[in-house]
């Protein structure tokens, strides 16, 4: 059985969709999971030579994306925690597993580490919605949407401060987490 770990996920949407397609599927997050399943608390930089086949990682990216990096010369300690914030992802894409798949929304990943590999969108597997979602790929195939929606609402940009804000923003689409476990069950 193909043993997959998804970085950086407390939800379990990406770990269940691959569970439902007969992976051993694990998710890891220094938060609890919000779903049952196999998940593991802690520093997935811990666990990347487990013997995994595939990881899907989900890195932060409260000081990656572009619409945060301003903020870096404001606050001069914003600069180190978004060089820290690349060496982690620089981390993940290289580690010792055949088969990843890095995301994260539009960035300094492009281009202080290398060009994204795609973007897709929600409206490309069923949700309505805009979200340019990044893709970095080793080994594995771009993604093909699945249900590309007529819908083209940019609900996620303009929700309102809160102080769960950061976690509704970070959810993966479940049309794009099913994409994930179809499509990429195969390379397998």
């Amino acid at each position: 059985m193909p043993r997959i770990l998804v970085a950086c996920e407390f939800s379990g949407t990406v770990r269940d969709a691959f569970k439902a397609r007969g992976w051993d599927a694990w998710s890891c997050d220094l938060l609890p999971t919000e779903t049952p399943g196999q998940h593991i608390q802690g520093d997935a930089l811990t666990i990347l030579a487990d013997g995994w086949d595939m990881m899907i990682a989900h890195p932060p990216c409260t000081y990656l994306c572009a619409s945060g990096l301003h903020w870096n010369k404001r606050r001069p300690t914003r600069a180190t925690q978004t060089e820290e914030a690349l060496g982690f992802v620089r981390r993940l894409l290289d580690a010792p597993i055949a088969r990843i798949a890095v995301e994260n929304p539009i960035g300094c990943i492009a281009t202080r580490i290398r060009p994204a590999d795609q973007i897709i969108q929600p409206w490309q597997f069923g949700h309505g919605e805009t979200k340019a979602t990044c893709l970095w790929l080793k080994g594995l195939p771009k993604l093909q949407p699945t249900n590309v929606v007529s819908g083209r609402e940019n609900r996620i940009w303009r929700m309102p401060p809160g102080k769960d804000r950061w976690k509704q923003r970070s959810l993966t689409y479940q049309g794009i987490a099913q994409a994930m476990a179809d499509q990429w069950t195969l390379t397998a």
